[in-house]
Formats: C-alpha cells, sequence, structure tokens
C-alpha cells in the first residue's frame, strides 16, 4: 500500500514528466530530416555538416539557414526589420556570432509555427541569394533578385 508521501511523490514525477514533455516539444522544422529535406528544396541551395555537425544551408556558397543541434534552433538570416521585430519575441533571440549580420535564433519556445519557421527559412534564402552576383546567380540558374 502507498502511504501519502509516495503518492505524492508519484503525482510530482508524473506532472513533471509532462511539463517536461510538453515543454521540449520541438517543431518538425527543428529536427534535422525535416529541416534538411527542405532546405534541399529550395532553388541551387546545398547542404553541409559544419563545427559541432551542425547543418549548414547554403546557396552560392553563403549560408542562409543553420540548425543548431538535432532537435535545435533553427537560425535564419531576417531582414532589418524582421530583426529588430523578432528578437523581442520570447524564444527568439539574436544569433551567437551570427548576430551583427542580422540573424536570430528561433527556439522551440517560440509562438512560432512550422509554416512560419519555414516561411523565415525561405526568405533568408531569397535574401541571401539576391545578393548574389549576376555572374553566380546565372550560373545557378536563380535569374535575378526580386526587390526587397
Amino acid at each position: 500500500m502507498l502511504t501519502k508521501a509516495s503518492q505524492g511523490i508519484a503525482l510530482w514525477r508524473l506532472f513533471v514528466s509532462r511539463l517536461l514533455t510538453f515543454t521540449m516539444t520541438y517543431l518538425p522544422i527543428m529536427h534535422r530530416p525535416a529541416f534538411e529535406a527542405f532546405v534541399l528544396s529550395l532553388p541551387a541551395a546545398t547542404l553541409v555538416r559544419q563545427w559541432r555537425d551542425d547543418s549548414v544551408a547554403k546557396v552560392g556558397g553563403k549560408i542562409f539557414c543553420l540548425l543548431d543541434r538535432d532537435p535545435g534552433e533553427v537560425w535564419p538570416k531576417v531582414s532589418a526589420l524582421a530583426f529588430e521585430m523578432m528578437r523581442e519575441v520570447y524564444g527568439i533571440r539574436p544569433a551567437p556570432y551570427f548576430a551583427r549580420a542580422g540573424w536570430v535564433a528561433i527556439s522551440h519556445q517560440s509562438p512560432l509555427s512550422d509554416a512560419e519557421v519555414r516561411g523565415y527559412i525561405e526568405s533568408a534564402h531569397a535574401i541571401v541569394a539576391g545578393k548574389l552576383s549576376r555572374k553566380t546567380r546565372a550560373a545557378l540558374g536563380l535569374g535575378d533578385p526580386s526587390p526587397t
């Protein structure tokens, strides 16, 4: 027979396990297989594993997004306006080492949906691809950049 103390401990363990399950839920895009598949679906995108085995997405040899760990944070390049706005949102912070270039780190705690994170990845691709030279864009089949 369980004592009140052991029942309390059992309930506490159940509560903590449920809480951890709730707070540690990562969006599908924050897992390596989904991140890599999505990135490789973008025009002329390539993928490398760099640093601590991070998945690093590039276009024309320039980084536009990365997945920091698996599962982990998604770090996209964003516009200057988005950078100022997003860093005020809980669960989004300036990306370490990349912040001065307008990058954010989107964690599983952010209020963004999977589709919204994917949208920021697409936007990052467009921002970086748009800064490539005409010759490089033409060689990659990207055409002229769209106005931003």
